[in-house]
């Protein structure tokens, strides 16, 4: 028995941690961390599989309203609109992205997060600046409200650029250490 002995294998240059082969009691906390693993898993790929089916279903939605105002000639009138549906799906994807790491690795990444949410704000620049016309000719106030919450958005995307930036030169210098 090699209980809890380290031995060097020089053929593969590595330290090998040996136990033997009885298990040892696991106890209440190992039986609870199996379960809530199992049950932390399950939702993931429930999760995963709404999302699936949520992307997939605005997608045949996008591609049948692409159709008809293709056909009706109204495909210039409704770009943004699709445009801003199409990013949506993105957004859903992106999550599922998210999802999918978190149940791989067990880990919350921010990055997916960050991505997420650089789509959300691009999604609502995109509607606030196709809806400026209409805005500045209905009320003075309500296109300076606009224009303010534009300059917060685009606050929000360099924001939101200088965390994806400062998270990945981290991930960079830990690869350099390795």
């Amino acid at each position: 028995m090699f209980y809890g002995k380290t031995i060097v294998d020089l053929g593969r240059l590595e330290a090998i941690h040996m136990t033997n082969d009885k298990k040892q009691p696991g106890g209440l906390k190992d039986w609870l961390t199996l379960w809530f693993g199992r049950a932390e898993d399950s939702l993931y790929v429930g999760l995963g599989v709404l999302l699936i089916a949520i992307a997939l279903s605005l997608m045949v939605t996008e591609m049948i309203y692409f159709g008809n105002y293709l056909v009706g000639g109204t495909l210039t009138d409704n770009v943004v609109f699709l445009l801003d549906r199409i990013l949506l799906i993105i957004i859903f994807v992106e999550v599922l992205y998210t999802v999918q790491v978190s149940f791989r690795q067990h880990v919350l990444q921010p990055e997916p997060f960050l991505v997420v949410g650089l789509i959300a704000v691009t999604r609502r620049i995109l509607a606030l600046t196709a809806e400026m016309p209409k805005l500045a000719k209905e009320s003075q106030e309500g296109f300076y409200n606009s224009m303010i919450e534009l300059g917060l958005l685009t606050v929000l995307i360099i924001a939101l650029v200088l965390c994806l930036h400062i998270l990945r030169r981290r991930e960079q210098s830990k690869g350099e250490r390795s």
